[in-house]
């Protein structure tokens, strides 16, 4: 079974920055990805960031690329989501997820969630 807790939500103005952690534990390696999402009030999941579990791959979406930067410490099994040049949109609850990815879309796989962090950013 896999458990996914996410930290290091907040409130950030506008060009700030935020780094989310996902810790993980369970079978993560069964999936190929592990990946951030986010839920916006009124708007659909989406996916942010993928990266895999097994090479150095990634996927970004086109509203993050430039700003938000994935990256594994496989020693913590920790997933992290780098946030710079935050904007207003950005604001939702990120979730992160076992997940597989394409070169255009990254989705959650297994009904693996973690229960969220808010990010709000706002002046």
């Amino acid at each position: 079974q896999v458990q996914l807790v996410e930290s290091g939500g907040g409130l950030v103005q506008p060009g700030g920055s935020l780094r989310l952690s996902c810790a993980a534990s369970g079978f993560t390696l069964d999936y190929s990805a592990i990946g951030w999402f986010r839920q916006a009030p009124g708007k659909e999941r989406e996916g942010v960031s993928c990266i895999s579990t097994h090479d150095s791959s990634t996927y970004y979406a086109e509203s993050v690329k430039g700003r938000f930067t994935i990256s594994r410490d496989n020693a913590k099994n920790t997933v992290y989501l780098q946030l710079n040049s935050l904007k207003p949109e950005d604001t939702a609850v990120y979730y992160c997820a076992t997940a597989e990815f394409y070169a255009s879309d990254c989705y959650g796989i297994g009904g693996n969630w973690g229960q969220g962090t808010q990010v709000t950013v706002s002046s």
